[in-house]
């Protein structure tokens, strides 16, 4: 069982002033002090695999709710895409993002590919 309010907790008290690009380490630690135990991934856009096997499903782009997980694929092609939560008011990742999903000016400018990702239970 999850405890999603301890996850965005743990998320926000920790997050930085601004990005240090470490946004899957700080996501998958606030999963993880909620009671969950994910498959470590090098990069972010690769625990889409993880968040299913830990019974989190895609979910169609709505109005976020607080413990969703977003996973962007890359901006450019030798990144390794991003991961936030949403702690109910704003997207958190290892900074709390204050422009939305998409953590930066390079994100905003070409949208890349998402999946939204809510707990079943």
């Amino acid at each position: 069982m999850w405890n999603k309010e301890i996850a965005v907790e743990y998320l926000d008290s920790h997050a930085r002033p601004s990005s240090v690009s470490r946004c899957a380490e700080f996501v998958r630690s606030a999963i993880e002090a909620g009671g969950l135990r994910l498959m470590r991934r090098r990069s972010a856009k690769d625990y889409g695999e993880s968040l299913e096997m830990c019974d989190f499903a895609i979910i169609e782009p709505v109005s976020p709710i607080a413990g969703d997980i977003v996973v962007i694929q890359p901006a450019s092609a030798r990144g390794h895409g991003h991961m936030a939560m949403y702690n109910g008011t704003n997207w958190v990742s290892d900074f709390k993002q204050m422009h939305g999903l998409y953590p930066g000016p390079e994100y905003r400018r070409l949208k890349p590919d998402y999946s939204i990702y809510r707990y079943l239970y």
